[in-house]
């Protein structure tokens, strides 16, 4: 039998020397998973490393992390998994910005159009809002160009619009894949297009709500043209 010494030879310097990592929670919460693909709870972790020799932690070797666990799979990953919505988060991200794009629509010359209306209450109601009424729906657009109205006048008569969609859809393009921007897009041009070809306001309320989705203006005006060629 070989001596303790040869044995430790024969096995390599990875099995004696090593840095081991001891971690503390610091944190919890839930996430979307990189790793299970889902909503999973998490835990934030910090670490302290350790040189070690046969397993056995002798010298410090500085702190390591932050990390966050999942709780499932167990794997870490950055803490900029914690910037991905979890499902839960983006479904109601996304209602938000179809909200706020008929609206925008709507309130740049369609709120008074019932084929308008019909046309948003259905897109509405597909996102998730069931009770939503077309008489409800006028009542909300006439509050928005109120308010909108009370804007100082450097700011331009569409600057309120522009606020409300950048900070609907700012938030979630970087999420969105790009068949599902261009769904936004293209659901604020049918509700434009339901009672006439567009008016250049409701074009610049679709190229806002282009830009604020990352999409590049030849992008745009080729799908609002599509959409304009689309028997409704």
């Amino acid at each position: 039998m070989l001596p303790i010494w040869g044995r430790m030879r024969r096995t390599g310097n990875s099995r004696v020397l090593g840095v081991h990592t001891t971690w503390t929670t610091v944190g919890d919460g839930e996430f979307f998973c990189p790793g299970c693909g889902g909503d999973r709870n998490y835990q934030r972790c910090t670490g302290r490393r350790r040189f070690t020799v046969l397993g056995v932690p002798v010298v410090p070797r500085g702190e390591t992390g932050p990390v966050v666990q999942c709780a499932a799979c167990e794997d870490r990953f950055g803490t900029d998994a914690l910037d991905h919505p979890t499902t839960h988060r983006f479904s109601g991200m996304l209602r938000d910005a179809v909200h706020t794009v008929v609206l925008a629509v709507l309130a740049v010359g369609g709120s008074t159009s019932r084929p308008s209306l019909e046309c948003a209450v259905g897109v509405l109601r597909t996102a998730g809002f069931e009770d939503c009424s077309e008489v409800q729906l006028a009542a909300l657009v006439e509050g928005l160009v109120t308010d909108a109205g009370r804007l100082p006048e450097h700011c331009g008569p569409g600057a309120g619009l522009a606020i409300e969609l950048h900070e609907a859809l700012d938030p979630l393009a970087q999420h969105l894949a790009p068949a599902g921007r261009e769904s936004i897009l293209l659901q604020g041009a049918r509700i434009a297009l339901a009672d006439g070809p567009y008016s250049a306001a409701e074009r610049d309320v679709l190229g806002t709500v282009g830009a604020a989705l990352t999409m590049c203006t030849d992008e745009v005006s080729r799908l609002l043209a599509v959409a304009a060629r689309t028997p409704s």
